[in-house]
């Protein structure tokens, strides 16, 4: 299986590793706008650890230069480890080659044009969805959301319907973590691009009987703990795949997605939005085209290069509510934690970009070997979750279940 990830930022570089590392794929390309950072990630694992690793330049925003790199490259499955902006050329352009498409997040979402905070615009996703119907009649995969959250996420989700639940009647998604970065007031740990997207657009809620619906960034603060000693940490509604996901595979009544965020991110958050820092579309500033949010983005550190000054861990997990096999209320958080002074010493990457890239990589292991496979647009869920977390098991840092059903806690 010959791969071409484009995007060599902190996920695209961990991915790489992580396929060199688990001997996947007979080639692998690495693409970026930048040559140098390609060709750094490529030459770092080429021939020591995989003898086919190597590097390329493609400009993300070009149809044209995506389906020429893919042309040259053969490739037989496209990741994009892009921030989603870039989505839907390289989506488009994947298509049109022939090639399986994977990504860890899906096309943007456009707000309500009159009412953002309770009504659905454009959703998260919307076209991939729609143009399944043609990926499929043209036998072809498009693996969509693929990542750690989304991705874990919702594999989570298929493993407890499967195998734990009879009914389901909520599943929320939790993300927490107990990371500090020295020497920094705010230094978000995953692009600050996406950041701002997920947390200032109008979260998304599934309810049954309401459907797919809108709230106010930031709504409905509720405390979470985590486990591990990571501890209790207030998490609000985030806008997110799993819930434009999870009810089309899945039978449940409630679905929500929210982070675990500290009073001074929140507040952060809300300046940028207050003074229009957040916006994507150009300003002019002294006879030059600029976005608020790239110059934000450009201001603040890398996020993959504080993996030396970081330490603490991420954890990203399923709550999961609902009536057992027995026939008796359960619920369950399962959960993956990674700690950052592991995954530097071991892998060389920050927690979160490891974490988030070994999902695709596993995924891709899978296609490989025809243990998944099907056609359309498909998220995680669409898929069989054991043969997945068998291998995440092996992974070094491994999943696990915790019980929190009301009853048994009671008991202890």
């Amino acid at each position: 299986m010959r791969i071409l990830i484009v995007g060599a930022g902190g996920v695209g570089s961990a991915l790489v590793s992580i396929l060199a590392h688990r001997h996947i794929g007979e080639q692998v390309v690495v693409a970026d706008v930048d040559p140098v950072r390609s060709r750094t990630i490529a030459e770092r694992h080429r021939d020591v650890i995989h003898p086919r690793v190597t590097a390329a330049s493609v400009d993300a925003s070009s149809r044209c230069d995506l389906e020429r790199l893919m042309t040259d490259t053969r490739a037989d499955v496209v990741v994009n480890a892009c921030d989603p902006r870039f989505n839907p050329p390289i989506f488009d352009a994947t298509f049109a080659t022939g090639a399986t498409y994977l990504d860890m997040a899906m096309h943007l979402s456009r707000p309500h044009p009159t009412n953002p905070h309770e009504e659905i615009g454009v959703m998260l996703g919307a076209e991939q969805l729609e143009a399944s119907s043609i990926w499929a009649r043209h036998e072809r995969l498009a693996l969509v959301a693929m990542g750690v959250e989304p991705g874990l996420s919702d594999v989570f989700a298929r493993y407890a319907a499967d195998h734990l639940f009879d009914k389901i009647d909520e599943i929320g998604v939790r993300d927490g973590n107990d990371l500090h970065i020295a020497g920094y007031d705010f230094a978000p740990t995953f692009s600050v691009w996406t950041t701002i997207e997920e947390c200032l657009n109008p979260p998304i809620v599934y309810e049954r009987e309401r459907g797919w619906f809108t709230t106010a960034p930031f709504s409905e603060p509720e405390v979470f703990t985590f486990p591990d000693g990571i501890g209790p940490l207030t998490c609000f509604n985030v806008e997110h795949e799993e819930v434009v996901l999870m009810p089309r595979w899945l039978d449940v009544e409630r679905v929500t997605f929210k982070y675990g965020l500290g009073d001074d991110f929140v507040d952060v958050l809300r300046t940028l939005h207050r003074l229009g820092l957040d916006r994507t579309d150009a300003v002019d500033v002294r006879g030059s085209r600029v976005s608020p949010r790239d110059v934000v983005a450009a201001v603040l550190p890398d996020p993959a290069k504080l993996g030396d000054q970081m330490t603490g861990r991420t954890c990203a997990g399923t709550w999961v509510k609902g009536r057992a096999r027995d026939g008796r209320n359960r619920e369950i958080y399962l959960h993956h934690i990674v700690d950052n002074e592991w995954c530097m010493r071991v892998h060389g990457h920050q927690a979160v970009v490891w974490q988030t890239a070994l999902h695709p990589a596993i995924a891709l292991e899978l296609i490989e070997d025809g243990t998944w496979s099907g056609v359309g647009v498909l998220g995680p869920e669409a898929f069989d979750s054991v043969p997945f977390l068998e291998r995440l098991a092996d992974s070094g840092a491994p999943w696990a279940l915790e019980d929190r059903t009301p009853r048994l806690a009671a008991v202890r």
